[in-house]
């Protein structure tokens, strides 16, 4: 029978498989903790679930794999080896959560990183993300994302916090997305792109260089900075006189004579810029350092 540890449940073994069917939908105390297990669920015995976590129907969870309070798991929903996932997320019918990465290079028998979601997160129909490529790596997911059906997270991804991916986002591996950016319909990202916090990407838009925060871009080869993206001042919670910052920062930046990389070095010299002002200035000077504009590059 299963055995309590603190708040988590580690679920036991019958026979000789690696894997079991275990009910806790029924039956006196199990019932009363609140962690539900349809009966056609398999989980590994290495599994640890929090009080409150719900499994459904033909889900997978497999070895050292970590699910936190209240985290509902829809039908048929794979949760791959050691991947750990944080306190109240949600994940819809047929999401495949840590395979394999990818890549051309990797056998069965190479050892591959982990997977770290935080909490809070929505995860629709047919989402895949994938694990660090290196054991000694990881894709992060952070807190509170909200990531529609079939978008697909590549290996060693790092997204911030309230990220919005519309259907059928694609995003390659090593890509960086901060905190707030919203992805339309059908867009795509390069591997190693950086996408600064609270930018709009519009649909079909092919990412293929850096994009400095609080931006809005569309198209594609080449994508093109079309303005602020004020919604997205909105959301971060700026007031009126760091709005006024960014849209001034950006008429320097985007719209006076001379090269992007020459406007952000004589922007840099103005005395009181802000934070927010400063975040748009080391992103062209960060992605200027790679030739294609993709300062994560650098690093591969």
């Amino acid at each position: 029978m299963p055995k309590v540890m603190d708040c988590f449940l580690t679920l036991g073994i019958l026979g000789t498989s690696n894997f079991r069917h275990f009910d806790l939908c029924s039956g006196g105390k199990r019932r009363s903790m609140k962690l539900q297990i349809h009966p056609s669920a398999v989980v590994h015995k290495d599994a640890e679930l929090a009080d409150g976590v719900t499994v459904g129907p033909n889900c997978v969870i497999d070895s050292g794999v970590s699910i936190g309070a209240g985290t509902i798991l829809e039908a048929n929903v794979v949760i791959n080896k050691d991947v750990k996932i944080g306190e109240n997320n949600h994940f819809f019918p047929n999401c495949v959560i840590g395979s394999r990465p990818q890549t051309l290079h990797l056998s069965s028998d190479n050892k591959i990183g982990g997977l770290v979601i935080g909490n809070g997160n929505i995860f629709h129909e047919q989402v895949t993300i994938h694990p660090g490529i290196y054991p000694e790596a990881q894709t992060e997911v952070g807190n509170d994302n909200f990531i529609m059906v079939g978008a697909h997270i590549g290996h060693d991804c790092i997204l911030g916090d309230k990220i919005v991916m519309s259907n059928y986002v694609q995003i390659g591996g090593h890509c960086k997305i901060e905190t707030g950016v919203w992805f339309s319909g059908l867009a795509g990202s390069h591997q190693f792109v950086t996408i600064g916090k609270w930018c709009f990407v519009a649909g079909l838009a092919g990412i293929t260089r850096d994009v400095p925060p609080f931006l809005t871009i569309s198209g594609h080869y080449p994508p093109l900075v079309r303005g602020v993206n004020k919604r997205g001042l909105d959301r971060a919670g700026l007031n009126d006189e760091q709005q006024k910052r960014i849209f001034e920062a950006y008429r320097k930046l985007y719209r006076e004579p001379g090269t992007l990389l020459e406007n952000a070095n004589a922007l840099a010299q103005e005395d009181g810029l802000d934070e927010n002002v400063r975040a748009m200035i080391d992103s062209i000077t960060k992605s200027s350092e790679h030739q294609f504009g993709r300062y994560r590059e650098k690093f591969r």
